[in-house]
């Protein structure tokens, strides 16, 4: 054991004193520097790790680090398998990790066209050996990711978080720390390079993993963040910035939309950059909290918005009428619903826009005769026969329906007293409703 502690020891002098050496690339003794390089790296490159270490470590307390990269990058590898060798022996692994630890700083000082690299890998051993200090691998990982920036390896990123979040639980960190650094880290993931399709799969997965562990983790609580933005917001309700913010993180909590903070957020955003998408999310934000006239400004924005298509359109429009089916806005709803037709990519959204015709004429109620107030139900059954035909799994539900509007039809002899046959045309015309229609009586 006295042996181990003693070469652990010169093994870290040597590390924390290599400024010391001004006598040219292979330092002061020059001849035995270049060696020792030579003895171990033979060893190393025939894998004989065990002889290869004892070599290494004279190399290493003869040369300085500028005598070559790869006494660093090779000695990282050897502190590694002794690490692993040495796993019941905690006393020295801390040694060996610690010593780890300053080999990759020594990299990253002496060789700094390789620092990104040296920051990545150490930000990686650190992950493996340091798992029960958080605040270490903490402040590690957030040195790491200063610098490196979006070259940071992605699972840095996410270890990151999740030291953070630990740090969180243990009340070292507060609620907004982790929101900038979950803000920070994702930013960085999306602008971290991808030359390969494995790259951006694991990019795809890391961003998964951090929503889920920034969501798990209970740090977004709508509340908190009501209580965290709203007076930012207020102090700044031009700031485009933070509003993105406050979307994002408010979209990722638990019912955190129907909120005022929310849609004025929203709201901000689409009128910086004003789109389809946007104006039909404030359509179904201000739809869920009853605000009816804003609502339908916003739908209709997004059906004239020029990036939405006319399948898209459709999709708007079936909504738009539904919702005014639901409002009492029956003759909006009724002339949303006809515009779904000749947009609709599907027989199935024009079955149901024809099954929502039926049912707003059914319920039609004109003044007038007898006849004027159930031409109505005509129209009705003709257009729930067209949904049969536009999408025939709505047979069962139209036919019920027509049944229960043909009891309302006129008698033949009723019909006879206005001068109107089975099979006429008919143009119904009531509050603003208008069809042609076909008249039909109970025989």
């Amino acid at each position: 054991m006295k042996k181990i502690s003693i070469a652990i020891a010169a093994l870290i002098l040597a590390l924390s004193s290599t400024g010391l050496y001004a006598q040219g690339k292979f330092g002061a003794d020059s001849a035995e520097c270049i060696k020792y390089l030579s003895f171990y790296r033979e060893y190393f490159k025939q894998k004989s790790y065990n002889e290869a270490i004892p070599n290494w470590r004279k190399a290493f307390s003869l040369c300085p680090p500028t005598a070559n990269q790869n006494m660093l990058v090779d000695g990282a590898t050897l502190l590694r398998k002794l690490i692993s060798s040495n796993s019941k022996n905690p006393v020295y692994k801390a040694k060996l990790v610690d010593s780890l630890m300053l080999i990759h700083d020594l990299r990253i000082e002496y060789y700094p066209k390789y620092a990104v690299t040296a920051r990545n890998n150490k930000g990686l051993d650190m992950a493996n050996y340091l798992k029960d200090d958080a605040e270490r691998l903490y402040n590690g990982y957030n040195e790491i990711i200063e610098a490196n920036r979006e070259q940071t390896k992605p699972q840095i990123l996410l270890f990151d978080l999740d030291a953070a979040i630990e740090l969180f639980k243990l009340g070292s960190v507060d609620e907004e720390t982790i929101i900038n650094i979950y803000e920070r880290n994702m930013e960085y993931l999306a602008l971290s390079p991808e030359k390969t399709a494995a790259d951006a799969d694991i990019k795809s997965k890391i961003k998964t993993d951090m929503e889920n562990l920034f969501v798990s983790s209970k740090v977004a609580d709508c509340d908190k963040l009501i209580e965290l933005y709203t007076p930012r917001f207020e102090a700044n309700p031009q700031d485009v910035e933070l509003a993105g913010k406050i979307v994002r993180f408010m979209a990722t909590a638990d019912d955190c939309m129907n909120n005022d903070l929310f849609i004025s957020a929203v709201t901000l955003m689409h009128e910086s950059a004003p789109s389809a998408s946007s104006a039909y999310m404030l359509y179904r934000l201000n739809s869920s909290t009853g605000n009816v006239d804003l609502a339908l400004k916003y739908i209709e924005e997004a059906i004239a918005s020029e990036d939405s298509d006319a399948a898209t359109d459709a999709e708007y429009y079936y909504e738009l009428a539904v919702y005014c089916y639901k409002s009492g806005r029956a003759l909006k709803a009724e002339q949303a619903a006809r515009n779904v037709i000749p947009n609709a990519a599907s027989g199935e959204l024009k079955g149901k826009a024809y099954m929502l015709l039926g049912s707003i004429w059914g319920n039609v109620r004109c003044e007038g005769n007898d006849i004027q107030k159930r031409a109505p139900y005509w129209v009705a059954v003709d257009f729930l026969e067209k949904a049969k035909a536009a999408d025939p799994s709505l047979a069962a539900d139209a036919n019920k329906q027509i049944a229960q509007f043909k009891q309302y039809y006129p008698q033949t002899a009723d019909a006879f007293m206005f001068d109107i046959l089975d099979g006429q045309s008919y143009e119904v015309s009531c509050n603003g409703f208008r069809a042609t229609t076909t008249v039909r009586t109970q025989k």
